[in-house]
């Protein structure tokens, strides 16, 4: 359609998107330009009204004319986005100070120069390496009366270590642990002195007082969802990767009460675990509709879920101020390097024979050619990779406890790493002579905060670590320089994480990580696909950097080691007869 005289057509605002409805060949360069966009006929195209977007189109209909309700609605919102281009450039390129923070103990340069990145786009997903402080980052805006009351939210054992955070840097804020999922009154009432008229309150301090700053874990978010919302002016959401997976209650609560808040910080040294697309998920929340809709986001940025250019988007991420990643190397805090020394140890072939019949079978149904077998091959791989590396810890066990003797002969104190219970099980009988204590995924947080008071001020020697459960704890490095993996994860960020809970700032000798493998099992395709592949993840983080992919379970790796154990049991691909495949399908 033609717009009025002298115009290629219209654009109008609706719900949230620019409508634009112009000329056929208008709209083939619009689709060019733009390849967020739909790009199947229509004589419509619609476009997410993001700052960004507003201002590309404003550059467009200077080429290309046309009549625009309302306009200045669009030259705001371009000029929103003028404003913040050049106020993050001046930040990042030193040309302007970090705003002033007053805490206890001064924030560092960098550390002052997120927060105030954070204030300039009202939202930051602050991804520096472990270590850095990205704690003391989000409190500093914690000072300023505008962004408080403040809610951090992180993973359910780590609200004791706020709150000794925010007594550290910023002690005359009044904070609160979330005792429960069910809201009740947060307000603190002063104790009325015996015999003391019931209205005494004359000074502030002594009147109720509401807390300054609210810490909860994910799990409690949901139940407190309605009643913080619109209430918190500041939101925290630590190991922000908990909110990669959209479909949850705990990400629409995270939404919602985001939504509502004037300042947003994610921080996490890993904030994608799986696809790359789940960046959208993380970002949303911290700065909602930064990155378009979600439509729009995977025809511009994806292929099959996965980010197409790594490196491109984690430049554009930079360049916009949405995401800051900086390394020790940058901010001038290196530490001496952590040797990552993989050492091959014996395994107990007795633990991998008991599986050999089911293992192997389960092996042949991951290789089967005929796509019936479908979603036999999706439960198959789960059970496969369970089974087989459950078996390659226990096999390892024996030997791993041997190999933290010889460490502790000369060490004081070592974390071991896995994954299986019956692991744990074999290295606590193993090892009780250490006092070893555990810290996974089955404790309740008080008992890891006992069980990591125990490693750091008391007699146990060993720290039996879950993979996945020490997210973000600190104090660790203070006794100890030497992690031990016993297990595997398929996720090299998996391990990045584990490593820095050892090696961080105040650590102030080199530390060491060791990888112990066995020649059998699940550890040769699992050693060989962390160590050699490329990812996602480390692309987004630092553009300059090598990518490796990051992963979770990788379907094409469980195939490889499905390959690679039939192989070593001299069976090749698996042959059935058509009433085995009949039955089976």
């Amino acid at each position: 359609m033609s717009g009025p005289a002298n115009t290629f057509g219209t654009i109008t605002h609706e719900g949230g998107r620019w409508r634009i409805e112009c000329e056929p060949h208008v709209r083939t360069k619009l689709r060019r330009l733009f390849p967020q966009v739909d790009q199947r006929a229509s004589e419509v195209v619609w476009l997410s009204d993001s700052a960004e977007n507003s201002r590309d189109l404003l550059w467009f209909i200077d080429r290309y004319p046309m009549s625009v309700s309302p306009m200045k609605l669009l030259k705001g919102l371009s000029a929103d986005h003028v404003e913040a281009e050049s106020l993050v450039h001046q930040l990042l390129s030193r040309v302007r100070a970090p705003d002033p923070f007053e805490l206890a103990l001064p924030p560092r340069d960098y550390q002052a120069a997120a927060a105030s990145l954070a204030r300039i786009k009202s939202g930051l997903l602050l991804a520096d390496d472990v270590g850095l402080g990205k704690t003391a980052t989000a409190i500093c805006p914690m000072v300023m009366p505008e962004y408080l009351p403040a809610l951090v939210v992180t993973l359910s054992h780590l609200p004791p270590q706020w709150v000794n955070e925010l007594q550290k840097f910023a002690p005359n804020l009044k904070v609160h642990i979330l005792k429960s999922g069910r809201p009740y009154d947060l307000l603190e009432r002063p104790k009325r002195r015996r015999g003391a008229p019931a209205q005494t309150a004359l000074f502030d301090e002594e009147l109720p007082r509401l807390p300054d700053v609210i810490v909860c874990n994910y799990h409690k978010l949901a139940g407190w969802a309605e009643t913080l919302a619109g209430f918190i002016r500041f939101v925290v959401y630590d190991e922000v990767q908990e909110l990669r997976v959209a479909d949850s209650m705990k990400y629409a609560a995270a939404k919602l009460i985001a939504s509502k808040a004037r300042l947003r910080i994610g921080l996490s040294a890993t904030p994608i675990y799986n696809y790359g697309s789940e960046f959208f998920n993380v970002i949303d929340v911290l700065l909602p509709g930064a990155l378009g809709t979600r439509e729009e986001f995977v025809r511009e940025w994806c292929v099959d879920d996965r980010i197409k250019d790594t490196k491109a988007f984690g430049l554009y991420l930079k360049r916009e101020g949405i995401m800051l990643r900086r390394t020790r190397k940058d901010v001038g805090r290196e530490l001496p390097p952590c040797q990552a020394i993989p050492h091959t140890i014996q395994s107990d072939r007795a633990a991998l024979d008991k599986i050999k019949t089911t293992a192997a079978e389960l092996a042949r149904v991951i290789l089967a050619d005929r796509q019936q077998y479908r979603g036999q091959k999706f439960m198959a791989s789960e059970e496969f990779n369970g089974l087989l590396r459950q078996a390659t810890g226990v096999a390892k066990a024996p030997y791993v406890a041997e190999f933290v003797r010889m460490v502790l002969a000369s060490e004081e104190k070592v974390i071991v790493f896995a994954w299986h219970r019956e692991v744990y099980a074999l290295l606590m009988e193993a090892l009780a002579e250490f006092k070893p204590v555990m810290y996974t995924g089955s404790e309740s947080p008080r008992q890891k905060e006992e069980a990591k008071n125990a490693f750091i001020n008391g007699d146990a020697r060993v720290m039996l670590m879950s993979l996945r459960a020490g997210a973000g704890t600190d104090g660790l490095q203070h006794v100890c320089k030497v992690g031990i993996f016993a297990e595997l994860d398929w996720s090299p960020g998996v391990h990045v994480q584990c490593i820095g809970r050892f090696h961080r700032d105040e650590q102030d000798e080199p530390s060491m990580a060791y990888f112990l493998l066995a020649e059998d099992g699940s550890d040769p395709v699992i050693a060989d696909i962390v160590g050699l592949k490329k990812t996602q993840l480390e692309g987004v983080r630092d553009p300059d950097a090598e990518l490796i992919e990051e992963l979770e379970i990788d379907a094409g790796g469980v195939k490889r080691m499905a390959e690679s154990y039939l192989a070593k049991l001299g069976q090749g691909a698996p042959v059935r007869t058509e009433a085995e495949e009949e039955a089976l399908a």
